[in-house]
């Protein structure tokens, strides 16, 4: 397979590819999992901390503007860039990796390596990040990657804190390809039925390296080097880019559909002296209205049935987007409400819907006033019969990755004596992304569960409850219906 690829064509030669462990795909970082460079972020840091001067800002922005092209070069780089470490603790360079990656760099993420990552997954293979950053910059995309291996630039560190050099050669160029080899023979890797992934021509030996190379959106270089050798090429769509002038359009429209469906609804309900039909008519023509000028979409692919067939109930959703309770609202129409972190009480316009709606807010700091909002989710579900929206990750996630579930919407379910429903999104990140403020268009795709029981649980088997639920939900994200890997299991 060679020339411009389509991601759905890559994870079909994945699905046909060998399974097991012995068989890896590597992955490059900067450039390639994400769109340009995770260092960009200490740097912004850095000059909105005024830590960085302007001779070593100049410095810096010249070697960018000329292009690494050398092991020397990138040595170079490297130091300027390490200089600013020097004397820092690895505690605190952990931190601040993760902070910026949650903050900043997550938005980058190609969610087309993203779906090719848990392909290879979903086939046994070894998944391994392979990068010239360092640690606390490979780290976090690692945990939510859950990469099996990572190879990066070591730093020296003595005393426990940093002394700004690196410790043995930095993996770049051959360095990085020779690291691939070594991890290759000390796991027994298959390298020639292996996978590579990388965007720039300084990766062409670790490329070589495997028998199934890969340039994903590729500089002029690796592009032409693909051209030759016949290696196929992925375009990943930017990320984390500026709104253009229609995202920016389509957000205020959806803002107005919100506000004149909601007052329509009120109007409509409040007429008819019904609260709730005031509430659930608001809702539905503020997301239908909303979602339609946006071009948002919500499409339930499998499950739709169980949306009504066990209520009242405790639906659960996994959170990826400021969009979610509207998505939620778009398939589920009426007859529940939600339970939701006290900020969301003051944002303007929707805070005053929420809070009319009779969704329970909880002040995550405040253990009293949290106890009696859920307390108040309980009486809902047991007398007044309508059906509660919660997400168990309690905060959205910074990648497409499952966040771990806390137990408190699995307090009320038992409590109430309701099942539980379990709504599965699968790109609702795409639709806005975490710390995005406009809208992109796009269907989200929606996969229902069939209602879980819980007339059987107990406090001492509240865990086990827990972990099975979150289990329904990584097990339908790896085998979304349609899938290659759905596909696979099903012949």
């Amino acid at each position: 397979m060679s020339g411009t690829v389509k991601v759905e064509d890559h994870l079909a030669r994945i699905a046909e590819a060998p399974r097991g462990p012995k068989i890896a795909a590597f992955f490059d970082y900067d450039g390639t999992v994400i769109t340009g460079y995770s260092a960009s972020a200490f740097y912004r840091k850095r000059i909105r901390e005024r830590e960085i001067g302007p001779i070593e800002l100049a410095e810096t922005l010249w070697m960018n503007l000329l292009g690494i092209r050398t092991e020397k070069e990138f040595a170079e780089m490297l130091d300027l860039s390490l200089a600013s470490w020097r004397g820092r603790t690895e505690e605190e360079m952990e931190r601040l990796g993760a902070s910026l990656f949650r903050d900043e760099v997550a938005s980058q993420l190609h969610t087309e390596v993203w779906q090719i990552v848990e392909a290879h997954r979903a086939a046994g293979h070894t998944i391994v990040l392979a990068s010239s950053a360092t640690r606390y910059q490979l780290a976090p995309i690692g945990r939510d990657l859950r990469a099996d291996h990572l190879l990066y630039t070591r730093l020296e560190v003595v005393d426990g804190k940093l002394t700004g050099r690196p410790e043995g050669i930095p993996l770049w160029g051959l360095g990085k390809a020779r690291a691939v080899r070594a991890l290759a023979a000390a796991h027994d890797i298959d390298l020639r039925a292996s996978f590579g992934y990388a965007n720039g021509d300084e990766d062409v030996l670790f490329l070589e390296s495997v028998g199934n190379p890969t340039a994903v959106s590729p500089g002029r270089g690796l592009r032409d080097e693909a051209a030759t050798r016949g290696w196929p090429v992925l375009q990943c769509k930017p990320r984390g880019k500026g709104p253009g002038l229609t995202d920016v359009l389509r957000t205020a429209a959806f803002y107005g559909g919100v506000a004149a469906g909601a007052g329509t609804g009120l109007g409509l309900g409040l007429l008819n002296r019904s609260k709730r039909q005031a509430v659930d008519l608001s809702l539905a023509l503020a997301t239908d209205m909303g979602l339609a000028l946006a071009g948002v979409d919500v499409k339930v692919i499998s499950g739709a049935e169980h949306l009504w067939s066990a209520r009242p109930c405790l639906f659960l959703i996994n959170h990826q987007s400021k969009m979610d309770p509207f998505l939620f609202a778009k398939i589920v129409r009426s007859g529940f409400t939600g339970v939701m972190k006290a900020e969301a009480k003051n944002v303007p316009g929707f805070g005053q819907l929420f809070q009319f709606a009779d969704v329970a807010f909880i002040d995550r700091g405040n253990f009293a006033q949290a106890k009696d909002a859920l307390a108040g989710a309980v009486t809902k579900l047991k007398e007044e019969g309508l059906s509660i929206a919660m997400s168990p990750e309690g905060t959205r996630s910074a990648t497409p990755a499952l966040g771990e579930f806390k137990k408190g919407a699995f307090h009320i379910a038992m409590q109430a004596g309701v099942p539980i429903v379990p709504v599965v999104f699968r790109n609702a990140g795409e639709i806005q992304w975490r710390g995005a403020q406009t809208i992109r268009p796009g269907t989200v795709e929606t996969v229902v569960l069939p209602p879980v029981d819980t007339s059987g649980w107990s406090v001492k088997t509240l865990n086990e409850h827990v972990a099975e639920v979150r289990g329904m939900y990584l097990d339908t994200l790896a085998r979304w219906p349609g899938s290659e890997s759905s596909k696979q299991e099903d012949a």
